[in-house]
């Protein structure tokens, strides 16, 4: 038995996986995000912990003889958080979270004191990542700074709670900033012009070797027979790529979370940070991948929610289930800033086209194709990188809507996979990551692709005019830009 944890920025999801890849329990506990200033965006990672006991707690209480036989633990994460502790292992300041945008200034610092950034890191600065993060820090809080004994990203304060260890595998620490992501270890002439050295980093692994061992006493409190090991883990999105078993070069999936990602997997480090494309370690050995990442996604649907007081459910079930023809209002979905392809903390979003007869359901259309057109940005700029798709597969809390996908399908003019259990495929992975490190099974052997429900694909009239859409779409950020700067 396994046990996959996916620290998400609204909820902690927990999974018990059964040896033959059975779902036998699951568990998800709601996180909050705490927004003290404009542009900030914070956890206290104590809420973290109580909401991963609370979840293993019912996991045991759903399946206890299951429970007592688990051999293997995964942990997934939201990447880039910044938790800082100091040499008693006491949380010194709130989780500086991955769509904080505060440390902008501190960006265009990091790539002036350290011009080869880009071709070390793979990435160009950006106020999402962790390093520029410690840099403001530094000039604001610098009593703190120099209490700081290690930086841990979110996952890696839970692996140090749950063991007492302090590792990280490299695709969360790819996006730190200070990994070295061709060679796979920190990069000192990176650290060194943050102030930081790697004293203060946890030891690097591979997400499917062993990283800790669980602590005897919280062993003993779920009933389990033998302390499980511990897994080096993956970054939230290359836990989904495990669960898809998107390990090969090629493999590709789009991923509605709170933020969205489209995910391409490479042979090797293949680095275009001109493009704000992602070069990332992936988090099994040797093997790498290409990231569109947009800051805001299924959790545009949520804004407009709570704006309009009605239930996603329920604005969905508006639209119907049949797709005709495109809003005739834009929507730009920039409502944290901008990653790919713009890097753009200061943007934010907008609608266009709105008219006395615009109903609800028409902005929720416009919400949910500003997200696949910002998709589409992604996904230009990874072509411009050199990588072309076939298809893709989608997971996210936003893959629940079969509208949305098809959206997506004909805005990228590509087929699109809907799969089964694809909410849970962080900890879905992360659970595979913990059964690899307990059993050293290769990741070709555990890694497959998962039950595909049907594929969508575009359709030529549909995927003609989101085409021109788009290309109105794309003339609305430099005219938005100027109008608000």
């Amino acid at each position: 038995m396994f046990i996959g944890i996916d620290l998400g920025t609204s909820a902690i999801k927990s999974i018990l996986l059964g040896e033959d890849g059975r779902l036998i329990a699951t568990a998800s506990e709601p996180l909050q995000v705490s927004r003290p200033a404009p542009g900030f965006s914070e956890q206290d990672p104590e809420s973290w912990w109580h909401a991963t006991i609370a979840g293993l707690d019912s996991l045991a209480k759903q399946a206890p003889r299951e429970m007592a036989a688990v051999r293997g633990i995964g942990l997934s994460g939201q990447m880039h958080g910044a938790t800082l502790i100091d040499k008693a292992g006491a949380i010194l300041r709130p989780c500086i979270l991955w769509n904080d945008v505060r440390s902008a200034e501190e960006c265009g610092e990091l790539e002036q004191r350290q011009p080869d950034l880009g071709r070390i890191t793979g990435n160009p600065a950006m106020p999402g990542f962790t390093a520029p993060k410690l840099m403001w820090v530094k000039k604001h809080e610098p009593d703190i700074f120099k209490r700081v004994a290690k930086v841990l990203l979110p996952k890696a304060y839970l692996r140090y709670r749950l063991s007492g260890a302090f590792f990280e595998d490299m695709s969360d620490a790819a996006g730190t900033l200070w990994l070295d992501v061709g060679k796979r270890a920190w990069s000192d002439a990176v650290l060194a012009v943050t102030d930081l050295s790697r004293d203060q980093m946890p030891a690097l692994v591979e997400g499917n070797a062993p990283a800790g061992t669980l602590n005897t006493d919280l062993a003993k409190r779920w009933g389990m027979t033998k302390a499980p090991v511990i897994a080096g883990g993956a970054g939230d999105n290359a836990a989904g790529a495990v669960a898809l078993g998107a390990i090969h070069p090629g493999d590709a999936f789009v991923s509605l979370g709170t933020s969205g990602v489209l995910w391409a997997t490479t042979a090797g480090f293949a680095p275009n940070p001109k493009a704000a494309v992602h070069a990332f370690c992936h988090c099994v050995p040797n093997t790498w991948h290409q990231m569109g990442v947009i800051l805001s996604a299924a959790s545009c649907l949520s804004w407009l929610s709570g704006v309009v007081g009605a239930a996603e459910p329920e604005l969905l079930k508006e639209l119907g289930d049949t797709l005709h023809k495109p809003s005739p209002v834009l929507f730009l979905p920039y409502l944290s800033g901008e990653r790919t392809p713009h890097n753009d903390a200061d943007i934010r979003g907008a609608f266009a086209g709105l008219a006395h007869d615009t109903s609800r359901a028409t902005l929720t259309q416009s919400v949910m194709e500003g997200v696949a057109f910002a998709m589409r940005d992604c996904l230009e700029a990874l072509r411009a990188a050199g990588t072309n798709l076939k298809s893709i597969d989608a997971i996210g809390g936003g893959a629940r809507s079969r509208l949305w996908l098809t959206i997506i399908a004909n805005v990228l003019d590509l087929p699109v996979n809907r799969l089964a259990d694809s909410e849970v495929s962080g900890a879905m992975g992360a659970a595979l990551l913990g059964r690899m490190a307990a059993t050293g099974e290769a990741p070709a052997t555990v890694c497959k692709p998962p039950h595909r429900i049907e594929t969508l694909e575009p359709r030529q009239a549909l995927r003609d005019a989101y085409a021109d859409s788009f290309a109105r779409y794309r003339k609305l950020y430099p005219a938005i830009k100027e109008a608000t700067r």
